[in-house]
C-alpha cells in the first residue's frame, strides 16, 4: 500500500502516519463545545450527476475559505463513477480550465476507497485499498456536503449521513429531496400558498409506454400556454439537459435531451418578466434572507444556460434594482419557501417578478453555486456577510445541529 497524506493536510508530508491527526490537534483550542481539539470538516465533493465539474469547483472555493487555525480539514471527492476518493488539499487544480470542467480523479491521491462507517458511535473515516490493512484516518465532526445534483444534492448524501450519525451543512434529507424534484418542490410552494408557473410532468412509465400520449399533452399545454416551452430534466441542475423549445417540431429532441439527464421529465411554461433570486441562511433565530439579485437578459444565450453560468460569468445585479416594497416582499417569499420545504442552513430562492407585478417561485436551490462570484455568496458579501465568514456560519450551524428527528 502506498503512504498515506496526512488526514489534517492531504497530498503533503506522506511520511506522517494517519494516526498521528488526533494527537497533534487535542490541544488546540476551538470553539465547538464538547471538543478538546479542532473540529474536523469533511468537504466532500464531486459525485456521479452531471454536475460534477460545478461541485469540483465550488468545494475549491471552500477549501480555500475554511478558516485552518480553526478548523482541521478533510478532502474527499467522490468520482464520477461513485468511489469516495481521499484528494489533496489542492484548490488550484480544481479550476476551469480552457473551458473545461475539473474532475475528481485530477486531485486524487490514491487509488483506494474512503468509508465512512453507519455507525453512530464511531465517526472515524477508513481508508481501503486492495490487498492492504485498512487505514483509520480519524474521527469527523462535520460534513460539508459541496454536491450538486442527484446522487448528493437529493437526500441521498443526507440520509447516509443521519445514518452515520455525522452532522453536515444544509438541508435534511426530505428537504434536499424536494428541492431536487421540481415537480413536487411545486406542489409543496402551492400547498402553502406560494404562486407558480404553469407547468406539465412526463412520467417515466408514461413515456416509454405511450409517448404519443404524453406528446400530445404537452402540444395541449402549449396550446394554453403558447411557445417556446422550457423542457428540462425533472431533477437536474445548473441548467443541464434544459431545452427551450420554440415549436412542435423541436419537442422531441428536446425531450430525449432532458432524458439524458433524467427519466422524468417537466415542461415548464415561459414567464415574461425578470428573473430575480434571493438567498436565505438560517441563524441561531431562525431564517434571514439576503437582499435579492437580478439575472438581466443574456444577449449571447438563449436563456439562463450552463455556459452563460459558470463559462461566460454572465454578470448578475446585486442588489437587484427593486423598489422598498418589492424587496421586502421578495425576501419574505423567500423565506416562506425555506419553510415551506423544511429547508435547514441555506437556499437560494429564485423568482420571476412578472409584468403584472406578481413574484411566481420557480425553484429553490438547496445547495447553490458557492463560489465567491456566485450569486448565493454576493448576495449575503451585499448584505454584510462575506465569503469567509458565511462558510463558518454554515459550519457552526451545523455543529450545533443533532442528526435524527428535529
Amino acid at each position: 500500500m502506498s503512504n498515506l497524506p496526512s488526514p489534517q493536510s492531504p497530498g503533503h508530508s506522506p511520511e506522517q502516519r494517519p494516526d498521528q491527526h488526533e494527537d497533534q490537534s487535542q490541544d488546540r483550542a476551538q470553539d465547538t463545545p464538547g471538543l478538546a481539539r479542532k473540529p474536523r470538516v469533511a468537504v466532500v465533493f464531486g459525485g456521479r450527476s452531471s454536475e460534477h465539474g460545478v461541485s469540483v469547483v465550488t468545494a475549491a472555493s471552500v477549501l480555500r475559505a475554511i478558516d485552518r487555525d480553526k478548523y482541521d480539514v478533510l478532502p474527499i471527492g467522490i468520482t464520477t463513477e461513485g468511489r469516495w476518493a481521499l484528494t489533496a488539499d489542492a484548490p488550484d487544480r480544481m479550476a476551469i480550465a480552457e473551458r473545461r470542467m475539473p474532475t475528481v480523479e485530477q486531485v486524487a491521491d490514491h487509488e483506494g476507497a474512503v468509508a465512512l462507517p453507519v455507525d453512530p458511535a464511531n465517526r472515524e473515516v477508513v481508508y481501503t485499498e486492495v490487498g492492504a490493512v485498512p487505514k483509520a484516518l480519524g474521527e469527523v465532526d462535520v460534513v460539508f456536503p459541496m454536491l450538486h445534483g442527484p446522487y448528493g444534492e437529493d437526500g441521498t448524501l443526507q440520509g447516509l449521513l443521519e445514518l452515520s450519525g455525522v452532522p453536515y451543512v444544509g438541508a435534511g434529507v426530505l428537504a434536499s429531496a424536494v428541492g431536487m424534484d421540481k415537480e413536487y418542490m411545486k406542489r409543496i410552494f402551492t400547498s402553502f400558498g406560494l404562486a407558480v408557473g404553469p407547468y406539465t410532468v412526463i412520467r417515466p412509465r408514461e413515456w416509454e409506454q405511450d409517448p404519443a400520449a404524453a406528446r400530445d399533452r404537452v402540444l395541449a399545454f402549449a396550446a394554453q400556454h403558447g411557445w417556446p416551452l422550457f423542457v428540462k430534466p425533472a431533477r437536474g441542475g445548473s441548467s443541464f439537459g434544459i431545452t427551450k423549445a420554440e415549436g412542435p417540431a423541436g419537442l422531441d429532441e428536446a425531450i430525449a435531451e432532458a432524458r439524458r439527464h433524467d427519466p422524468k421529465v417537466i415542461v415548464e411554461a415561459m414567464l415574461h418578466g425578470r428573473e430575480i433570486e434571493c438567498g436565505v441562511l438560517e441563524f441561531e433565530d431562525g431564517p434571514r434572507a439576503s437582499v435579492p439579485a437580478e439575472i438581466p437578459p443574456t444577449t449571447s444565450h438563449d436563456f439562463y444556460d450552463f455556459e452563460a453560468k459558470y463559462i461566460d460569468s454572465a454578470d448578475g445585479l446585486v442588489p437587484a434594482p427593486l423598489t422598498p416594497e418589492e424587496t421586502a416582499r421578495v425576501q419574505a417569499l423567500a423565506v416562506a419557501a425555506f419553510e415551506a420545504a423544511s429547508c435547514e442552513g441555506l437556499v437560494r430562492a429564485d423568482f420571476f417578478l412578472l409584468d403584472t407585478g406578481e413574484f411566481v417561485i420557480n425553484e429553490i436551490n438547496t445547495m447553490p453555486g458557492f463560489t465567491p462570484i456566485s450569486m448565493y455568496p454576493r448576495m449575503w458579501q451585499e448584505s454584510g456577510i462575506g465569503y469567509p465568514e458565511l462558510v463558518d456560519r454554515l459550519i457552526q450551524a451545523a455543529l450545533r445541529r443533532p442528526t435524527g428527528l428535529r
